[in-house]
């Protein structure tokens, strides 16, 4: 008897330690998954406390064993519902990648992210930039600048008004441009070549068109602003201090408050003003005839050989005609053969041309912006400019319009300005929209400075002059037809002459 209730004593015994022993692995096997997912650890039975501390963060702490569960900082909550519905997702094996890449428009570097990332789910891959900025410095910088919104095909309760004192504006007798027609641009390949991509070398090539700093609703707003007597300099499709001080002016001008994030109201105001921002253009034999040069010589001397200072190729032409960018021009119209009379291209529809006369006009070395006004002391006009530099400033004071000269020669006189190179003689440039005042030449009562063109319209407003107002030829031109002998011209801000000595190396010479 003894003999069996000891072998009934030792097996309850085996049968209590056996369950002990199991316990644990259970509970420890179960615990595991959780954190083998790298997901939030949930307390026991999903009974959380939630607490609030000092700072506004939010402590989740499980309930039975007081341990602290997450720590969430304000913004990032998730409230029990969405605990719920990521634990279910979780067990379920659907839980959402975990990206937290986001992209804000406002931020180049941020922008040049998502560009890359598009093209390498597309198949394309570009190499990463040296510098996310635009290499032309920061007129060219990207800023906020919402997207278009899309066209309300069923209209939309929200009008705009005409805005009142519009600026008058002269026909534009340049050339002839209609309405923007599908597939402009787009030439038929005769060379089975053509279509196959070009020899690079074994390196990487982005198309120009990619570039982050270009947007065909700025290149939109630029048109409204040009049409509105706020001239953006080049329509380039980019968001620069340019676009910022004509938008600033066109509120003056016309009276408005528009904003260049309301694309609905930038949208209505083009409308108004002469419909879309872009048309179509057909090149003729005149455009492709030229004149041309091969090329614009660096040196003075050689520049005084040429027979003029004309444009180099069909597109620099068409782009200074149109007030575009050349690159910009070439990147909307791919496959366009403008060498060809007939070819369609897809142009800026800047319209009419100011026509208020002008009594007065105001050089803001500062602000880098001519505002010209009329004889009542409205705003009328203003146009980007480059005046002077911290080595041959601009003048200062109230001068005034003596004479106006279009497409005037320029002479190089280094007795008088600087001296270039080994040239120590005068010397004559002929005219031309490539010579060094452009085609325009406005002369001040104050020997050697005017106002005058660009052959680069790219660099208006972001790079210096040798004392003298530089503008682009066709926003110099427009102010020439303006202006008078006796207008008054002001300077203000900036440095002065008298601040570091010396004169204006802009001299010219009337042929």
């Amino acid at each position: 008897m003894l003999r069996l209730i000891f072998s009934l004593s030792a097996l309850a015994a085996g049968l209590v330690c056996s369950s002990a022993f199991a316990a644990p692995s259970v509970d420890g096997a179960h615990n595991a998954r959780p954190a083998e997912r790298g997901a939030l650890m949930l307390a026991q039975e999903g009974n959380i406390d939630i607490y609030y501390d000092a700072r506004g963060n939010r402590v989740l702490v499980d309930a039975d064993t007081g341990k602290v569960i997450a720590i969430q900082p304000p913004g990032s909550r998730l409230d029990r519902r969405a605990l719920r519905r990521q634990m279910r997702m979780q067990e379920l094996g659907r839980a959402p990648a975990e990206d937290d890449d986001r992209y804000y428009l406002d931020n180049p570097e941020d922008m040049a992210r998502f560009r890359r990332r598009q093209l390498e789910e597309n198949g394309r891959v570009i190499p990463p930039p040296v510098d996310e900025y635009d290499p032309n410095g920061d007129d060219n910088s990207v800023d906020a600048y919402p997207p278009a919104l899309p066209n309300n095909d069923e209209g939309s309760a929200t009008t705009y008004p005409e805005a009142p004192n519009t600026i008058k504006r002269q026909p534009l007798n340049e050339a002839s441009i209609d309405p923007e027609q599908p597939g402009q641009g787009e030439v038929l390949q005769t060379n089975p070549d053509a279509s196959l991509p070009p020899n690079t070398g074994g390196k990487a090539t982005v198309d120009p068109s990619l570039s982050l700093g270009v947007r065909q609703d700025v290149a939109a707003l630029q048109v409204l602003l040009d049409r509105g007597g706020a001239s953006p300099g080049v329509i380039d499709g980019r968001f620069g201090s340019n676009v910022d001080k004509a938008l600033a002016a066109y509120n003056e001008i016309n009276g408005t408050n528009l904003k260049s994030t309301d694309a609905v109201g930038i949208q209505a105001a083009l409308a108004q003003s002469g419909g879309d921002a872009f048309a179509s253009y057909t090149i003729t034999p005149e455009d492709v005839a030229g004149p041309y040069v091969a090329s614009i010589p660096e040196d003075y001397s050689q520049k005084a050989r040429l027979d003029c200072m004309c444009y180099t190729s069909v597109t620099e032409a068409l782009g200074e005609r149109f007030h575009m960018d050349e690159t910009y021009l070439k990147s909307i119209n791919k496959g366009a053969d403008f060498n060809r009379p007939g070819t369609m291209i897809k142009v800026a529809n800047f319209g009419k041309l100011v026509s208020t006369p002008v009594a007065r006009i105001v050089a803001d070395k500062t602000k880098k912006e001519v505002y010209a006004y009329d004889a009542g002391g409205k705003l009328v006009a203003a146009y980007p400019t480059t005046i002077g530099s911290a080595d041959t400033p601009s003048p200062t004071g109230v001068h005034a319009v003596s004479r106006i000269a279009l497409d005037p020669n320029y002479t190089y006189n280094p007795n008088i300005n600087f001296k270039q190179g080994q040239n120590d003689k005068i010397l004559t440039v002929p005219p031309g929209p490539n010579g060094p005042v452009g085609s325009v030449w406005i002369a001040l009562d104050k020997p050697t400075y005017g106002i005058h063109g660009t052959p680069e319209p790219s660099k208006i407003g972001k790079t210096e002059s040798h004392g003298c107002v530089r503008l682009t030829n066709w926003d110099a031109r427009e102010l020439a037809k303006l202006v008078s002998p006796g207008v008054t011209v002001e300077f203000v801000g900036g440095p002065t002459i008298a601040d570091v000595g010396g004169t204006s190396t802009d001299e010219f010479t009337q042929q």
